[in-house]
């Protein structure tokens, strides 16, 4: 690979008793291995978990100063790190964001602008706020699939927050999701996807928040539902079968 012009590197790095990839590991492990690189572009998620040694984890600062001096370009990460610190994820990627998907993005995410991702997964054990997805919708403009791994219930209420708007969404991936999530992403009042074609949902989720099938359909994001991907098994009651004729 000494000949290596440019590369495109995107990982998912799980670690144990370790420390963060940051820009000298890059460098004195990758870099200096391939003189004639001029082209470096990256995402790399680490997860780190440490059971046998304690290990001071960098902080977000100490990531961001690993790249001063080297040739990477603009480079954004952003650190979260539990408490105990045993154990973490830190993501460094190149910027502009080059890559389609966006993986394990959770409440540490500093925003920036990605018009190239048209995937994203959220994924953590703390809640997602209001103010997270308003700066979802802005920074990713062109989002079509969105998929949500949280079960915690959000502490605050939507109704002082301004309106959220997914105009490119198609999938939404909300099976294990808590029902907060449910209603605020389904309910037009709050969010506006006028091309959502698939929805991946538990039945009990998709019973609740239609107070089970008599609400009105008018106030959901359904217009354009082409698939209704309920993955456990249900036995569908008649106002199920009634309210989803268009399926």
């Amino acid at each position: 690979m000494i000949n290596l012009e440019e590369l495109k590197l995107c990982l998912f790095v799980r670690r144990f008793d370790s420390i963060y990839i940051d820009g000298i590991q890059l460098h004195d492990q990758i870099l200096i291995y391939m003189p004639r690189l001029n082209k470096f572009t990256f995402s790399i998620k680490t997860r780190v978990v440490n059971k046998n040694i304690r290990i001071n984890l960098s902080s977000n600062e100490n990531i961001q100063r690993s790249f001063i001096g080297k040739k990477y370009g603009q480079v954004d990460s952003y650190v979260h790190t539990r408490s105990t610190e045993t154990k973490g994820e830190c993501h460094i990627y190149s910027f502009p964001y080059e890559f389609e998907y966006f993986h394990d993005l959770n409440i540490s995410f500093p925003g920036g602008m990605f018009h190239k991702v048209r995937n994203l997964m959220m994924v953590d054990t703390r809640p997602f706020e209001h103010k997270l997805f308003k700066l979802i919708s802005q920074d990713f403009p062109f989002l079509q699939h969105l998929y949500i791994y949280n079960d915690e219930s959000r502490k605050y209420k939507e109704d002082s927050f301004p309106f959220i708007t997914f105009p490119h969404l198609t999938l939404l991936h909300l099976q294990f999701a808590h029902v907060n999530y449910v209603e605020l992403f389904l309910l037009k009042k709050y969010t506006h996807l006028p091309n959502l074609l698939n929805l991946y949902i538990r039945y009990e989720s998709l019973a609740k928040i239609t107070n089970n099938f008599t609400n009105d359909i008018v106030h959901f994001n359904f217009d354009k539902l082409k698939g209704l991907h309920i993955l456990e098994l249900f036995v569908g009651s008649q106002s199920f079968h009634k309210y989803f004729t268009f399926l």
